[in-house]
C-alpha cells in the first residue's frame, strides 16, 4: 500500500482530505488528515492508514490540467466574484439570508420569520409550533443549512418519531444537499465491525437522524452524550414532534419520561 505525504489529497472514508503529519506508530502509519470537501472544511481526522478500507492516494493528474484550458470569459469570471462577495456579506449580516437561495423549495414569507429570529440570536433556542402541514420541516432545515453555510454548526442530530427517519432524511438530502446518516441498530452493527467494538458509532459521521426510541436507550444516548462533550461548541439539535418531550401529566403531577 502506497503510504501518503504531508500535502498529498487523498480519499478516506468517502471524502477528500489534506494529508498533514504522518508519524509511524505501532499500530501502523498515523496520518493527519484536514477535510476539503465542502460540507465539512476543516474537519480534522486521524487514522491508522494500513487499516482503513478505502483509503486511496489522489494522483496529480487532475492538478497538471489546471491552467491547460484559456482564462474564463470576463462575464463569467465577474460571476464568480459576485458570488464570493454575496457569500462573504450574508455570513456577516444576520439580515442577509444564503440558505432560500440554495434550496430546491419554493418559499413561502412567513417560513423565513423562524430563519430569521434564529440569526438573531446569541445562541439559537427555537420552539416551532406551525400548525399541520405549514412546513415546519422546512423552517428547521433553514436554519440548520444557513447556519452550516456560515460556519456556526458542524454537527447536527435530528431526534423524530421512527416512522419520519426516512422522510426527513430524503427531504434534507434532495432539497438542502445535507447528508444525513440514520442511526439504528443495524448501523452500529456495521460500524462495530469494521471499525472495532470499542468505537464510538457517534464519531463515524458530524450529521445524524436517530429516533424518539433509541434516544431514551442509555446504550446508544450514553456514546451520544460523550460525542457531544457536555454541550459540544458547533452543535444542533432539532427535535421533532417536541410534545413527546412533554412530562407525562396523566397524576396530580406532572412527571419527568425517559425523553423528558
Amino acid at each position: 500500500m502506497n503510504l501518503p505525504a504531508t500535502g498529498q489529497i487523498v480519499r478516506v472514508r468517502t471524502r477528500h482530505w489534506l494529508v498533514g503529519a504522518v508519524e509511524p506508530s505501532p499500530d501502523g502509519t498515523l496520518v493527519h488528515l484536514a477535510c476539503v470537501d465542502d460540507d465539512a472544511q476543516g474537519e480534522a481526522l486521524e487514522v491508522v492508514w494500513e487499516v482503513e478500507l478505502d483509503a486511496m492516494v489522489l494522483g496529480e493528474e487532475a492538478w497538471s490540467r489546471i491552467g491547460a484550458r484559456d482564462f474564463d470569459r470576463p462575464d463569467s469570471f465577474a460571476s464568480y466574484i459576485n458570488t464570493l462577495r454575496w457569500n462573504c456579506v450574508t455570513s456577516t449580516n444576520e439580515r442577509l439570508f444564503q440558505a432560500p437561495f440554495r434550496a430546491g423549495i419554493r418559499i413561502e414569507a412567513y417560513q423565513l420569520q423562524p430563519l430569521r429570529q434564529a440569526l438573531a440570536l446569541p445562541r439559537v433556542n427555537l420552539f416551532i409550533a406551525d400548525d399541520v402541514g405549514l412546513g415546519k420541516t422546512i423552517e428547521s432545515a433553514l436554519i440548520a443549512s444557513e447556519l452550516r453555510l456560515r460556519r456556526r454548526v458542524n454537527d447536527i442530530v435530528i431526534a423524530c418519531p421512527p416512522s419520519m427517519m426516512e422522510q426527513w432524511q430524503e427531504e434534507l438530502e434532495t432539497r438542502f444537499g445535507l447528508t444525513l446518516q440514520i442511526y439504528s441498530r443495524e448501523h452500529v452493527e456495521r460500524i462495530r465491525r469494521e471499525y472495532g467494538y470499542s468505537t464510538n458509532p457517534w464519531n463515524t459521521f458530524p450529521r445524524w437522524i436517530v429516533s424518539h426510541r433509541l434516544l431514551i436507550d442509555e446504550n446508544h444516548a450514553g456514546p451520544m452524550k460523550v460525542w457531544l462533550d457536555n454541550f459540544r461548541p458547533g452543535s444542533l439539535l432539532i427535535l421533532d414532534e417536541a410534545d413527546h418531550a412533554a412530562p407525562a401529566s396523566g397524576s396530580r403531577y406532572a412527571i419527568d419520561t425517559k425523553i423528558t
